[in-house]
C-alpha cells in the first residue's frame, strides 16, 4: 500500500531549487501543474518508478515521496539537508549579486560545510 508523505521545506524559489539540484548532480525535470504555466513542480525519477516530487503548495515546495519506496543512496533527512545547504548557498550568491557582490570562492569543506567568499568593489574613486 502506498502512503505518500509531504515534508515541509523552506524552498520558495524554483530557480534556486533547480540550481541546487543541478550542483548536486540530482537529475530532475519540470512538471507543469496547470495550463497557464503558473505552477511548476519538480520531479526526481527513481529507478523503481516511485518518483520524488517537490510540489508547490502556494508558499513553498513540499517534498512528496512514498517512504516505502525511497530509493536514494542516503536517508531522506540527509537528502533534504544536502539540498537545503546548497539552496542556502545559491540564495546567498544570487541575492548578493543583485546588490553588486560577486562570488570569488566557493569550497566544500571536509566536514560537509561550505565556505563562500563574496566581494564588492566600491565604484567611487576616493
Amino acid at each position: 500500500m502506498s502512503h505518500f508523505t509531504n515534508m515541509k521545506t523552506r524552498f520558495q524559489n524554483l530557480f534556486y531549487l533547480e540550481k541546487s539540484l543541478n550542483r548536486l548532480n540530482i537529475e530532475h525535470k519540470r512538471q507543469l501543474v496547470n495550463s497557464d504555466n503558473s505552477m511548476t513542480n519538480l520531479v526526481i525519477a527513481q529507478p523503481n518508478g516511485y518518483d520524488i516530487q517537490f510540489c508547490w503548495n502556494g508558499n513553498e515546495y513540499d517534498l512528496v515521496v512514498d517512504m516505502s519506496y525511497w530509493s536514494q543512496p542516503y536517508p531522506v533527512e540527509s537528502f533534504i539537508d544536502k539540498i537545503a545547504q546548497q539552496y542556502a548557498g545559491e540564495v546567498i550568491i544570487g541575492e548578493s549579486q543583485k546588490i553588486g557582490f560577486e562570488p570569488i570562492k566557493y569550497h566544500q569543506n571536509k566536514d560537509g560545510s561550505n565556505t563562500l567568499v563574496l566581494e564588492r568593489w566600491n565604484g567611487k574613486n576616493s
